[in-house]
């Protein structure tokens, strides 16, 4: 009997098992594990509550394809692909699986590999790096109590206790995932972002998708300014070039990096704080994004016009 996992359509373009045109390849190959999640987050097309299609995850189409052909491919294929990512959906063989997935790709392929699952203890993740992990990224995706309770339906405290005492643990060998436009503000968001860097969580940031099919289908995603502004803060913390208390905000909103117009320009000239953020190697193409769309996370190097528009888009409505 042949086995079969889900993997997103540009990790099969990429690794040429199938023939898909894509603007931009991934550096990291996806995957899928599980599908229909316990869990029921209002925001995911994999929720309990979810009437979306089981092969989207966020806007991306994970087909399914057969378990060896992929292992076979990522040992033996020369691509682009750098690094693997386990997307787990939580259903009671998850944590078995995700030993199994693991051990299998480590035999098979000499790259990094993470697993984005909310493990329940160290224990656990002490297991999943046993097993050949580098990166367990535990999402907490509503970057505030108000906003992660609602959407979520989980005690914030306790999550947010949990990522920091694994970060202890296992320091620079786990992240979380924050998603912008659920409610927050960016003061919020920026605040929360700072304290996770100081405990060496790495952060993929999110722009909030509308998926039909789940509770929040008819909401609207960030305003792609208000998100520029959340992505320069948080390239300015990552790269420590300022502090979180050299930042003016008013009413939530960022005014004020403490930068002058031509040292913004000079910071972020090169597009690089655009690009989307996580574990070295993820670029995860058009996940928040539709071609020809609006572009929150660019999956590769801006070209000299996309830099320029985002700039603009970032120096809008600052006060500098």
């Amino acid at each position: 009997m042949l086995r079969v996992m889900r993997a997103s359509i540009g990790t099969l373009a990429a690794l040429k098992l199938k023939k898909v045109k894509v603007e931009a390849l991934p550096t990291t190959a996806y995957f899928m594990l599980g599908e229909k999640c316990q869990h029921d987050c209002a925001f995911c097309s994999q929720a309990r509550s979810s009437h979306a299609t089981p092969e989207l995850l966020s806007r991306v189409t994970w087909p399914q394809i057969e378990e060896e052909a992929v292992f076979k491919a990522l040992g033996e294929e020369p691509s682009e692909i750098r690094r693997a990512c386990f997307q787990v959906v939580r259903t009671k063989e998850s944590f078995a699986e995700i030993l199994e997935k693991a051990k299998k790709l480590k035999e098979k392929a000499a790259i990094p590999l993470c697993v984005s699952y909310n493990v329940r203890d160290a224990i656990e993740a002490q297991q999943i790096f046993a097993a050949g992990a580098d990166h367990i990224s535990l999402p907490l995706d509503g970057a505030v109590k108000r906003v992660y309770e609602k959407v979520k339906g989980k005690n914030y405290e306790k999550f947010y206790n949990k990522l920091l005492d694994l970060a202890e643990k296992f320091p620079g060998k786990i992240g979380t995932h924050l998603i912008a436009g659920l409610g927050e503000t960016e003061e919020e968001m920026l605040k929360v972002m700072d304290d996770l860097l100081k405990h060496r969580i790495t952060i993929a940031l999110f722009a909030f998708t509308p998926i039909p099919g789940t509770r929040l289908e008819k909401e609207n995603p960030p305003d792609i300014k208000s998100y520029r502004r959340i992505q320069a803060g948080f390239y300015l913390l990552k790269k420590n070039l300022k502090s979180i208390s050299e930042f003016t905000f008013r009413n939530g909103r960022v005014v004020s990096f403490g930068l002058t117009r031509e040292e913004i320009l000079e910071i972020f000239q090169d597009g690089e704080a655009f690009r989307t953020s996580g574990c070295p190697d993820c670029n995860r193409p058009y996940y928040n994004e539709r071609p020809g769309g609006v572009m929150y996370n660019y999956p590769r190097p801006l070209t000299p016009e996309e830099r320029e528009r985002c700039l603009e888009e970032l120096l809008a409505e600052l006060e500098v």
